[in-house]
């Protein structure tokens, strides 16, 4: 399998490129590699898929986001894998060619079906729901097909007419050295078709705005960022053509007690300065419930202590990560008349036995 060029570099622009460069870079690449500038050139039409793929990537904020972050593995989980032939970067691209050298391409069909638009939604999940995984329900609106025309577009009973401008292609041709020039259809808007009698439930369009409930599982050990691919539950395809997909974004809300650190958990556990001195055994929340831990004796401030594989679920299959914590020795307040007076004798024992320790440390 060829591996991928970096797509900067395929551009010709640096990573930090604005919108105006990539654009002109790349005209200059489809112009130069353009299919019928070079008739039967495998090699320029390779160059010309390679350039499309490239700027198809570094245009959109979001793509280009994941790619300057993940690379191109980064991509493969947004449904993005390149073009396969022509017909989809010119229908990909819409009018972009156009904008560019002032004519269509004549290769897309205004027939041809269309794949739906993906959709995004946000959705923002509890601590303990992103640890364990939920299945629950989101409600979104999308495009969907008019079931009143079959998304025909035309009033029941009546059928949609070849432009009589265009006869039907969507295009109106012209020669201009060695391209063949199209310009798109002012009667049909590119369509190819014009509907004498439009829909009254879509208006002719062939699609309705509607409200859907949509399960989504949610799996264990999803973080912030993390994104669900509902593959499908995107906008329908028009002409016949695929619906696209929703992508899921997720948001946990931060946990009172714990906080994550990959599949790791950590928490910081008080406890007296006597439970840290004499030691002793205390209860500590877990995401399964309360576990014991062992205090020592001797205990200091900051000491850490570790549950194996009390964490978060991994999503890549690798067992779970630990609970981590930190235990902070709580200095007494509120001192009744007794504790002061045991607390002065004890310190006056510390202090008889750490002037004996560096007298000791002197004489040697």
């Amino acid at each position: 399998m060829r591996t991928k060029r970096d797509y900067y570099d395929v551009l010709g622009v640096g990573p930090n490129a604005e919108e105006n460069e990539i654009k002109a870079n790349y005209r200059k690449l489809a112009l130069k590699y353009h299919p019928d500038r070079n008739p039967d050139d495998k090699e320029a039409e390779e160059k010309f898929k390679e350039a499309a793929e490239a700027y198809e990537v570094v245009r959109d904020p979001e793509k280009r986001n994941i790619y300057d972050n993940y690379g191109h593995e980064g991509l493969q989980g947004t449904g993005f894998s390149g073009f396969r032939g022509f017909e989809d970067i010119f229908s990909s691209f819409g009018d972009i060619f156009e904008d560019f050298f002032g004519f269509g391409t004549g290769r897309r069909s205004s027939t041809a079906a269309r794949r739906g638009a993906d959709l995004r939604y946000d959705l923002t999940i509890s601590f303990m729901d992103a640890a364990f995984g939920v299945d629950t329900e989101i409600e979104i609106e999308k495009l969907e097909n008019c079931s009143t025309c079959e998304a025909t577009g035309c009033e029941p009973g009546t059928h949609p007419e070849d432009c009589r401008q265009c006869g039907g292609t969507g295009q109106i041709s012209r020669s201009q050295g060695f391209f063949s020039i199209r310009t798109t259809c002012q009667h049909c808007r590119g369509e190819g078709r014009t509907i004498p009698s439009p829909c009254q439930e879509c208006r002719g369009t062939g699609q309705v705005v509607q409200t859907k409930d949509v399960s989504a599982k949610i799996p264990a050990g999803v973080d912030t960022g993390s994104r669900l691919r509902l593959t499908g539950e995107g906008e329908s395809g028009t002409r016949g053509g695929p619906p696209g997909d929703l992508y899921v974004f997720i948001n946990v809300k931060p946990h009172d007690f714990f906080k994550r650190n990959n599949d790791n958990i950590i928490c910081q556990i008080p406890i007296s300065f006597v439970q840290a001195a004499l030691g002793a055994d205390i209860d500590v929340p877990t995401l399964n419930g309360e576990k014991t831990l062992h205090i020592p004796k001797g205990t200091q401030p900051g000491e850490v202590f570790r549950f194996k594989r009390e964490g978060i679920a991994s999503l890549r299959g690798h067992g779970k990560g630990d609970q981590i914590m930190q235990v902070l020795v709580k200095t007494p307040t509120g001192l009744t008349k007794k504790q002061v007076t045991l607390l002065k004798e004890f310190a006056n024992l510390e202090s008889a036995k750490l002037s004996s320790k560096i007298k000791n440390m002197f004489n040697n």
